[in-house]
Parts: C-alpha cells; sequence; structure tokens
C-alpha cells in the first residue's frame, strides 16, 4: 500500500480577516510543501474564521469569502504549490433558500474546497448541523446532501465536517460504503474540560466504523467567548493513534499514513477538465446519502527523505488544560481586539491575583497594569499581597487611594435609615 504524507496545519485564524487568514494558508501551505507533503488540510472555516454568526447574512461578506477563496486558489499556484492539494474550510452560498421566504434565492452553507492548480477543484458541504450548546448552525447554514470522494494518488480520499464525524449515518455511513481510504475531517471543536479523551475516543471508533484512516484537524485559538484546543489528530483504520498536535498552540501536524489504493478508474471528462462535479451518485451502493466522487490523481510519488513521524503530544489534563485554555482565550481576545494592554484592580484577593496572572502569561508583565485601590475597609494584610503580587509577576504597578472619594461620596447622599 502507498504511503501519503499528510500534513494538518492547525491554525489560528481570525473571525472576518480574510487577507490575515489567506496570508495565514499560504505560509502554512508553503510549511506544508516544504515538509513534502502529498495533503495539506486546514479546519473548519479557516478561511473566514469560526463561528461566522451573522456575517453571513451580509452579502457583501459572502462575496468577499468568496472572492478570497478563488484568489487564494491562484495565490497557491502563484507560490509553486498549485501541484499540492490544498483543503481549506469556507463558506459558499450554492445551496437552496433555507425556506420559501428567504431573502436570497441560494443558502449558505459551511463547506470544504479542495484547491489544486489554481482552481476550485472540489467541494463539500457539512451535513449535519449542531444546535445545541454553543452552536446554532441551522440558523446560518443550509445542510449538504452528499460526500466528495476526492481520488488523490489513487488514493479514495472522503470529506467531512466536524459534527458529521459525531453522529452517525450519513457521511460517515456513506464513506463506508464508498469503500474510502482516508477520511479528512475539518473542525472548529471548542474546549471542554477533558473533551481530548471524548474526540480521541470517537475518531478510533469512526475509523474502525468506516475501515479507514481518519485525519481530524482542528482550530486553534480564542473567539470571543470560545477557545478552540487544537488536539487534531491521525487514527489508523484499526483505531490505534499514530499522531497527535498538541494542545493550546498553532502546529503543523506532519506524518505519513499507509493507506489503501482505490481501484484504477478513468477520469470522467468534466473530472478531468476541472469543470463541476457530477451529480451525486445515487446508487443502490449509496442510497441513503449521495457520493459525489471526484479525480484529481492517480499518480503518488513516494514522499522524500525519511519517514515522517508527527509524534503523539502529551495531552494537557487537570488544571494545566484549564489554565493554558484561560490563557489562550485572554490573549486572542486582546489580540484580535485589538488592544494594546489591560488594566485591572488588585485587591489583594484571590480572584484579582488569579486574573492578573492569567493576564502576565497571555500578554507578558509589561502589557499588565495593576491598580490597588485602598480604603477604610482594606487591610494592610491584603494591601501587602497586592504588592508581593506586583513584585512576583513583575506588573506595572501603582497605589490610588480611594478613600477621599468614598468620603465624598457619602457626605453628598442624603439618605437616612440605611447602612453605608
Amino acid at each position: 500500500m502507498p504511503t501519503l504524507r499528510l500534513a494538518l496545519a492547525q491554525v489560528n485564524p481570525t473571525v472576518g480577516d480574510l487577507d490575515g487568514n489567506v496570508r495565514l494558508i499560504r505560509e502554512q501551505a508553503r510549511a506544508a510543501a516544504d515538509a513534502g507533503a502529498h495533503l495539506a488540510v486546514f479546519p473548519e472555516l479557516a478561511l473566514t474564521g469560526y463561528p461566522v454568526e451573522d456575517l453571513v447574512f451580509r452579502e457583501s461578506f459572502l462575496a468577499a469569502a468568496r472572492q478570497a477563496l478563488h484568489q487564494l486558489a491562484s495565490d497557491l499556484a502563484a507560490d509553486g504549490l498549485g501541484d499540492l492539494p490544498v483543503l481549506v474550510g469556507c463558506l459558499d452560498a450554492d445551496g437552496p433558500a433555507r425556506h420559501a421566504g428567504a431573502r436570497r434565492n441560494r443558502g449558505v452553507r459551511n463547506s470544504a474546497a479542495v484547491l489544486h492548480r489554481g482552481r476550485i477543484a472540489a467541494s463539500y458541504a457539512k451535513h449535519h448541523l449542531p444546535t445545541y450548546g454553543v452552536f446554532d448552525e441551522d440558523r446560518y447554514f443550509v445542510p449538504g446532501d452528499a460526500l466528495t470522494v476526492v481520488r488523490i494518488g489513487g488514493v479514495d480520499v472522503a470529506l467531512t465536517i466536524c459534527e458529521d464525524l459525531w453522529r452517525s449515518g450519513g457521511p460517515v455511513a456513506a464513506a463506508r460504503r464508498a469503500g474510502v481510504g482516508l477520511v479528512l475531517t475539518i473542525n472548529g471543536s471548542p474546549f471542554e474540560v477533558n473533551k481530548h479523551e471524548e474526540r480521541l475516543a470517537l475518531v478510533r471508533r469512526r475509523a474502525t466504523e468506516v475501515g479507514a484512516a481518519v485525519a481530524y484537524v482542528n482550530l486553534v485559538g480564542g473567539q470571543d467567548e470560545l477557545v478552540f484546543d487544537g488536539d487534531s489528530m491521525i487514527v489508523a483504520a484499526d483505531g490505534a493513534l499514530l499522531a497527535r498536535a498538541p494542545r493550546f498552540t498553532p502546529h503543523l501536524l506532519v506524518h505519513d499514513v499507509t493507506v489503501p489504493l482505490a481501484p484504477p478508474a478513468e477520469p470522467a471528462a468534466d473530472e478531468a477538465t476541472g469543470a463541476s462535479a457530477p451529480p451525486p451518485d445515487r446508487s443502490a451502493a449509496s442510497a441513503e446519502f449521495g457520493v459525489r466522487r471526484v479525480w484529481l490523481s492517480d499518480e503518488l510519488a513516494p514522499p522524500p527523505g525519511p519517514r515522517a513521524d508527527g509524534g503523539i503530544a502529551d495531552p494537557l489534563t487537570g488544571e494545566a488544560e484549564v489554565w493554558q485554555a484561560l490563557v489562550l482565550g485572554l490573549r486572542d481576545y486582546v489580540q484580535k481586539n485589538g488592544f494594546l494592554s489591560v488594566l485591572l484592580g488588585l485587591s489583594g484577593g484571590i480572584d484579582s491575583a488569579v486574573a492578573a496572572t492569567i493576564a502576565v502569561d497571555a500578554l507578558g508583565a509589561e502589557r499588565v497594569f495593576g491598580i490597588a485601590m485602598p480604603s477604610a475597609h482594606s487591610s494592610a494584610h491584603s494591601r501587602a499581597d497586592a504588592a508581593e503580587l506586583a513584585r512576583r509577576t513583575g506588573l506595572n504597578y501603582r497605589v490610588q487611594p480611594i478613600q477621599p472619594m468614598v468620603d465624598a461620596f457619602l457626605a453628598n447622599l442624603s439618605l437616612s435609615g440605611v447602612a453605608v
């Protein structure tokens, strides 16, 4: 069986920053090519950032996102990376209208596009749209209705997006019936305590169900109230964990995977020329969920150099993972909103001590400003603790007594019978 060198780009995009996200994808695609990858894979909605939420209701943003996707395909070819298939999460507006009274004729889809030789060679639309917890994707998207299987280097590769893997049936069942050799799943899976264990169990289960290796790539970074912890991984068809990226940090996971060749087949004329893919195959073999097949190549050159081993990062657990999630979430909230520094009050208590330490870990002491605001109710002990915290962390520190302001405020109150 041939060896496919995969590059899973665990990246940290910014919602709405199309130009910045394009630059990020180009940089990581170059790194993947330099590592000898046969295929580079980026997370869910990596091009637009995730979650896009109500940006999908702006026609101007949808048009800009579509233009950015075409420009990215052209840029990759201009960078000399045209022969490297690049799978990237993106928006598409080619679905049916969400309902009869919809303002636009076409529905928006949460999609994945394969970019190859300067064009969009294949695409897939997410089928299962989550509507629980922090997710409300049914508000924004229409579901896809067919699995896309791409022939890359003689290997049949199925494309799925996040929730498609979490639910049985649909794309997972279609991938099994289609006899694919590899499943790619691109994800925007937020952090939860111990979720890394749940993810691994899920990917192992799906790999054995489909009978194919599963490559799982996840976003990393903070976006408003959400934190994405990465934890990208590759699992063999027998459920063995082959490679795993570190959590809470961007990482390019490059690993050689042994995969079966698909039966030889001649590409259809439209597949070979890069025109629209044929309609989904709804034959008896795929009656429950359509399968759309796209041919790119049957030739797979041996990967250069020694075998690539992405390694298995030690996952953080307990307080360590919670701390890293808090640090990453704060850092990205500050960075992505363009703030230069943060300011917080230091009371000498545990709450402000923890908040200040997280801020220093996230931003560096020089960008954190702490102010102690003692009053008549502040003990000498709490004042000393605030000063000691500032000394240990190295943050910028000043003392601004507030008792004169408290006295002036109370003197102007005309209340009686109230404890103040």
